[in-house]
């Protein structure tokens, strides 16, 4: 099997700012999310990085195409990420592309626009102890982690969580305020696979811990294509094609718009 092409796309803002920050993520929230998937994942990857400031924030339709997995971290700047790059990404998921979601991208553009709904929730930042309950130990995403893994330190996420309801629900957190999160969710839109991981917070180093690592890269394979990447579309197919192997007739959108 070729190598796993893994994009990591980070904000990199609040590491620039905050020196508590800086001093969790010398490189970056986004080196330390790159070291975990190369530390723990079971075949062989890729690793580029995309960063809100590049050119096109990194995500060119270039990049795209040869990203298997795109993984999301951001938090302080979800406006300023440009509507038609978010476009571009969406096109990408609904055609296949892995997409692994991080902590407060809940409410990032991309996440909302595939989820269609606010993604709000509740949350509260005040060094809250987080134990990660696995709910479903035959996931593949569940491989190897422990039940639960124990997160000192953590910004709460609490339910009411305005998501659709998710295909799978692997991890369930629970919080020393007596909080309950579906923190591990699943989703499938198009051809694509959505995986929602909540743990890893700016003001606490999270993803140096060993068993968030492991479930980011569980995960990041668990979200790779199983298919050529192509977007859906309407076809017409004539009576019986199965029987007579007559192929589609080529409907495009502008034609299927006035079916």
């Amino acid at each position: 099997m070729s190598a796993l092409r893994v994009t990591v796309w980070g904000e990199n803002r609040h590491e620039q700012r905050d020196p508590r920050v800086a001093a969790h993520y010398p490189q970056g929230m986004h080196g330390a999310i790159a070291e975990g998937i190369s530390e723990w994942a079971t075949s062989d990857v890729e690793i580029t990085y995309a960063l809100l400031d590049d050119p096109e924030h990194g995500l060119s339709e270039e990049v795209l195409a040869r990203t298997d997995v795109l993984t999301w971290w951001g938090h302080m700047a979800h406006a300023e990420v440009d509507d038609e790059v978010v476009r571009r990404v969406q096109r990408h998921v609904l055609s296949g592309m892995g997409l692994v979601v991080l902590h407060s991208g809940h409410w990032s553009k991309i996440f909302t626009t595939l989820m269609g709904t606010t993604c709000t929730l509740r949350w509260r930042n005040e060094s809250d102890r987080e134990l990660v309950w696995t709910i479903d130990p035959t996931h593949p995403i569940a491989r190897g982690i422990p039940h639960p893994i124990i997160i000192p330190e953590q910004e709460m996420y609490g339910e009411f969580f305005d998501i659709p309801v998710p295909d799978e629900v692997i991890f369930l957190s629970t919080f020393s305020g007596g909080e309950v999160f579906r923190s591990g969710i699943t989703y499938r839109r198009g051809f694509g696979k959505i995986f929602y991981f909540s743990p890893g917070d700016q003001d606490y180093p999270v993803y140096h811990h060993p068993d968030v690592r492991h479930v980011i890269a569980n995960g990041v394979e668990w979200a790779r294509p199983e298919r050529e990447r192509e977007l859906p579309v309407l076809d017409r197919f004539e009576t019986e094609w199965f029987v007579t192997g007559a192929g589609g007739q080529g409907v495009g959108d502008a034609e299927a718009k006035g079916k």
